[in-house]
C-alpha cells in the first residue's frame, strides 16, 4: 500500500544519459493498459517488438500487460533505472484472462464502494484492477488527505481471498486511468499520449499571452491543461529574440512603448508618447548591445 501524488521525478537530474548503441534490439515505450502509464522496456536479446503489440512486463505494481507505442531513438530523458524487462509476449490466455477481469474489476469497483460508504471514508475510488500473474487486486482512489483504511482492508480480503493493496493517486492520474474528451474535442492528453505528467505552471499561459481565466485554461481534473507545456519552448525561443512587451524604443524624437508581439505573424506593436500607433515587421528592429536596447533599423534607400 501506498501513495502516488502529482508529481515530476527529478531522479534523471546529474544522471549520465544512456546510449542507443548499448542496446542493439532497442528500447521501445509501452503503455499499461489499465492505468495509461506508459514505460521504457527492453526486449529480449536478439528480438524485437512491434507497434501495438501487446506484452507482459515488470511494472511497480507487479506483472501487466502493456501496448507498444514504438521504439525510441531519443534516450536524453531516460535512464537504466527506467528500463522494465519483459515477461513474455501476450498468449491467447492472457487476453482471455485479461478479458474474464473486466467483469470482475467491475464487481470488485462496486463493492470496494460500498465498504467505502460503510466505513464513512472520505476518499473517491477511481478504479479497480486484477493483475494476471498473482492473486492480487488494486483499488486506486483520491482523496484530500492521508486516510486509514485498514478496516476497509480488513473487509476486502475477507471478502476476496486474495491480496488488496489501495493506491492514493493525484486528480490528474485520475483523469490518465479514466480518459474522456477535452475542451478541444479530443481525447484528453494524460490518457491518449503523454509519456509523464509534466508540472505546468500559470507562466506558461502568460508567456502565449493566454487568458488567464481558470476556467479556459484548466482541464477537468481541475489543473491547467497540459498542452499549455508543448509550445512553451518554442514561445520563449522565440520571444528571446525579440523586445519585452513594455520595452522602449526611440523613433522620430518620441519614446514608444511596445505593447504587443506576435511571433507568428513577426510583428510587433508599439505606442508613443504622442498617440502614434506603429505597426512593424520584426526584421525592422533589432538590439544594440552597447546602449542595451532596442534600436529601429535605418531605412534602406
Amino acid at each position: 500500500m501506498g501513495s502516488d501524488k502529482d508529481k515530476n521525478k527529478d531522479h534523471h537530474k546529474g544522471a549520465a544519459a544512456l546510449d542507443i548503441k548499448n542496446y542493439p534490439d532497442g528500447l521501445f515505450r509501452a503503455k499499461i493498459i489499465h492505468s495509461s502509464e506508459t514505460e521504457v522496456c527492453q526486449p529480449p536479446q536478439g528480438e524485437t517488438l512491434k507497434d501495438g503489440e501487446k506484452i507482459i512486463i515488470k511494472t511497480r505494481y507487479g506483472n501487466d500487460m502493456v501496448k507498444i507505442l514504438g521504439g525510441l531513438t531519443d534516450l536524453s530523458h531516460i535512464r537504466k533505472g527506467d528500463i522494465r524487462s519483459v515477461v513474455r509476449r501476450v498468449s491467447e490466455d492472457d487476453l482471455k484472462k485479461a478479458e474474464s477481469y473486466i467483469k470482475k474489476e467491475e464487481e470488485a469497483f462496486k463493492v470496494c464502494r460500498e465498504k467505502i460508504d460503510k466505513h464513512k471514508l472520505d476518499m473517491a475510488l477511481v478504479s479497480s484492477h486484477y493483475l494476471l500473474d498473482e492473486p492480487k487486486v488494486m483499488f486506486f482512489f483520491t482523496a484530500e488527505n492521508r486516510i486509514d483504511f485498514r478496516e476497509l482492508v480488513k473487509d476486502l480480503v475477507s471478502i476476496f481471498k486474495m491480496r488488496i493493496e489501495l493506491r492514493q493517486i493525484g486528480v490528474r492520474d485520475e483523469s490518465r486511468v479514466l480518459g474522456g474528451l477535452g475542451v478541444c474535442g479530443r481525447e484528453y492528453c494524460c490518457h491518449s499520449l503523454t509519456d509523464h505528467l509534466s508540472p505546468v505552471s500559470i507562466k506558461m499561459a502568460k508567456e502565449q499571452n493566454l487568458s488567464l481565466n481558470s476556467m479556459k485554461i484548466s482541464g477537468p481534473c481541475g489543473r491547467l491543461l497540459c498542452c499549455l507545456s508543448y509550445e512553451y519552448d518554442y514561445y520563449q525561443e522565440e520571444k528571446r529574440k525579440l523586445p519585452n512587451e513594455g520595452a522602449r524604443i526611440s523613433w522620430d524624437g518620441s519614446s514608444f512603448k511596445v505593447i504587443e508581439v506576435n511571433i507568428f505573424s513577426k510583428r510587433i506593436r508599439l505606442i508613443g508618447s504622442d498617440g502614434r500607433m506603429l505597426d512593424l515587421g520584426t526584421t525592422e528592429i533589432s538590439y544594440n548591445k552597447e546602449s542595451r536596447s532596442w534600436d529601429l533599423n535605418p531605412l534602406e534607400i
